[in-house]
């Protein structure tokens, strides 16, 4: 990759930010489409100061994780609809000047189900957890999809009830919420076409444990965990015994990237290609 005077920078802001993996895939990837680009992470503790940075600077676009995501909003000049209403913002683009939020993280979802060619128009889905990514999940939904039924489960009930109510204020379809205990799975599991796992059980250092019984699959169409480490949660291998098609939370990871490099670039996104630089470095 070339890096000289005419380069633009995109940048990962958190703290902390050594772990990720959002450098070695974007610039792969606009290593891949020939872009003058390149992708730094900034471990970033004084926000104000960094914003004021990226307008300074000029930087064309970030990547913003842990503890940035919603203290960035007072920063920017404008906020997208979505994002607005998940109450967070995960990507920024520079255009001309002015900051641009977004939240990728329910599009790499629903880009994820897409490719796995999954048809969720006229479905009940079941969404387990309604922490940040649940959030972000139930709403990009909600404008991409008309969903016959959204079921919210949640381990913090005020939270989900929160969430449910911002949820009925933006959607065309019913939703619910309960709190999420085995009498609330093993009611609304067996009816739905479709789960999204959005809490962290099953995550490593824990890979052996669920929070579903296997038994409740039988009649549930695909099974969705955004977990991806590991790369195939025991969730997951329990649902695809029973039948079920999966998404694995990987394949998440991937399309919100692919919509954070769509954005700032304006190109397609050479998947394949950010796919293998993951894979690689989660093996």
């Amino acid at each position: 990759m070339k890096i000289d005077g005419k380069s633009r920078i995109c940048a990962v802001i958190g703290n902390p930010v050594e772990h990720s993996l959002s450098p070695a895939l974007h610039n792969a990837a606009f290593e891949e489409k020939k872009l003058n680009l390149c992708y730094v992470a900034f471990r970033v503790e004084d926000l104000a100061a960094a914003m004021a940075g990226v307008k300074g600077l000029d930087l064309l676009g970030l990547s913003v994780t842990i503890p940035h995501k919603v203290a960035i909003l007072p920063y920017l000049d404008e906020v997208e609809e979505t994002a607005r209403r998940i109450g967070s913002v995960n990507t920024v683009l520079n255009k001309e000047g002015r900051l641009i939020g977004y939240n990728s993280d329910g599009m790499g979802a629903v880009r994820a189900l897409k490719e796995a060619d999954i048809s969720l128009a006229g479905k009940k889905i079941t969404i387990l957890g309604s922490g940040g990514a649940a959030r972000a999940i139930s709403f990009t939904l909600g404008k991409e999809v008309a969903l016959k039924e959204m079921v919210l489960l949640g381990i913090e009930v005020e939270e989900c009830r929160l969430l449910a109510q911002d949820l009925e204020k933006a959607v065309p379809f019913p939703v619910r919420w309960e709190p999420l205990n085995p009498e609330t799975l093993s009611r609304h599991i067996p009816d739905s076409d479709g789960v999204v796992h959005c809490t962290p059980v099953g995550m490593s250092p824990h890979p052996d444990q669920s929070i579903l019984d296997r038994e409740l699959f039988r009649s549930v169409q695909f099974v969705f965990d955004i977990v991806y480490n590991p790369l195939k949660t025991t969730l997951l291998e329990e649902a695809e015994s029973e039948g079920c098609r999966i998404v694995p939370g990987v394949e998440m990871f991937i399309h919100q990237a692919v919509f954070q490099f769509e954005l700032w670039t304006g190109q397609a996104a050479p998947v394949d290609r950010m796919r293998r630089v993951v894979m690689e470095a989660l093996s």
